[in-house]
C-alpha cells in the first residue's frame, strides 16, 4: 500500500525534476536538441574544409573588410560583431537577475539593451553578408573548376585592380580576354593558383589561355569568388541559420519586454519567462562562439 502511495506520488504531477520548473525543462530539451543540429552543421564544415585543404578559402583573406575603413583588416568586423552579441549576453544576465529581485524597471533597461545589442548584430551580420555577396577581388574560374585570384608582386591583389575598374561602383564586368591584355601589359601581376602558390607572369597568361573560362564576381549558391564553392554554401547556410534564430531571439524578447512593461510578471510574482528566454539567448551567443572558432578562426 505504501508503495501504490509512493508511485502515485511520483507519476501524479506536480513534480519538479531537478528543482526546475516544467517550462524550463522544455526549455533546455530544445536547446538541446537545436545543440545537435549546429553540431551536425558544423561537422560538415569540418569535414569538407579538411577534405580541401589544399584549396579551401583562407577566412582571413576573405573577412578583411571593416565600415569607413580602407585596407585589409582580417576577421576585425566578425571579432567586433562577437563581441557585440557576448555584451548582449552579459545584459541579458543582468536583466534575469534583476528579475529575481522583482526590480520592473531595471528588468526593462537591461532587455532593452539586450534587444538593442542582437539588432546590432543582426544589422553588421545583414553587411558582412551583403559585401560578401558583392564580392571584393573577383576570381577566375578553369576547366578544373577552381578558382584562381590575382596577385601584385606576390601578394594577393584583385582583378579589379588589374583592370583599373572600381568594385563598389558601376557593374562592368570584366571578361576572361580582358584580364590576360592586362597580364600582357602589367608584368607586376600574375595569377595566385588555388593552393596558393604564386606563378611568373608569363606561366600566368599560359595557364589563362590554356585552363581560364570565365571571371567570377562576388558569392552567391552557384558561384564563388573565393575560391571552393561549398565554403559560400556552408557561410550562408550556418551563418543564415544563427542570424534566424538571433532574429527569433529579438522577436521573443520584444514580446516579452512588452509583458515586462504591462506588468504581467509582477502580478505573476516572479519573472521566469524572462529567465526562460534568458536560457534561449545565452545559447543563441554560445552557438556563435563555436561558429567563430570554426568557421572563422580555424
Amino acid at each position: 500500500m505504501e508503495q501504490s502511495v509512493e508511485n502515485k506520488n511520483a507519476w501524479g504531477g506536480n513534480a519538479r525534476p531537478f528543482g526546475a520548473s516544467y517550462g524550463k525543462l522544455m526549455m533546455w530539451f530544445f536547446l538541446m536538441t537545436d545543440a545537435l543540429t549546429f553540431s551536425g552543421f558544423l561537422a560538415a564544415y569540418g569535414f569538407s574544409r579538411f577534405k580541401y585543404v589544399d584549396i579551401w578559402p583562407v577566412p582571413e583573406e576573405v573577412f578583411t573588410h571593416f565600415p569607413f575603413l580602407h585596407g585589409d583588416h582580417p576577421l576585425l568586423f566578425v571579432a567586433l560583431m562577437t563581441f557585440i552579441l557576448i555584451l548582449s549576453s552579459v545584459t541579458m544576465v543582468l536583466a534575469v537577475n534583476y528579475g529575481h529581485k522583482m526590480q520592473k524597471k531595471k528588468v526593462i533597461l537591461w532587455m532593452s539593451l539586450t534587444i538593442l545589442g542582437g539588432i546590432a548584430f543582426l544589422s553588421s551580420q545583414a553587411w558582412e553578408w551583403g559585401h560578401f555577396i558583392h564580392g571584393e577581388r573577383g576570381g577566375i574560374n578553369t576547366t578544373t573548376l577552381e578558382i584562381v585570384h590575382i596577385a601584385k608582386d606576390n601578394e594577393l591583389s584583385s582583378v579589379y585592380e588589374l583592370v583599373d575598374v572600381d568594385a563598389h561602383h558601376g557593374h562592368h564586368e570584366i571578361t576572361l580576354d580582358e584580364v590576360i591584355k592586362n597580364l600582357e601589359e602589367k608584368p607586376e601581376y600574375s595569377v595566385r593558383l588555388a593552393n596558393r602558390e604564386n606563378i611568373s607572369n608569363q606561366a600566368s597568361i599560359e595557364y589563362l589561355n590554356k585552363n581560364g573560362t570565365d571571371v567570377i564576381t562576388g558569392a552567391n549558391l552557384h558561384n564563388n569568388e573565393y575560391g571552393h564553392q561549398l565554403f559560400a554554401d556552408y557561410f550562408f547556410f550556418i551563418t543564415g541559420f544563427h542570424g534566424f534564430h538571433v532574429f527569433s531571439g529579438v522577436v521573443i524578447l520584444i514580446i516579452i519586454l512588452i509583458n515586462v512593461i504591462k506588468g504581467t510578471y509582477e502580478k505573476r510574482g516572479h519573472y521566469e519567462m524572462v529567465e526562460k528566454v534568458g536560457l534561449y539567448w545565452h545559447f543563441v551567443d554560445l552557438v556563435w562562439v563555436f561558429v567563430f572558432t570554426f568557421f572563422y578562426l580555424v
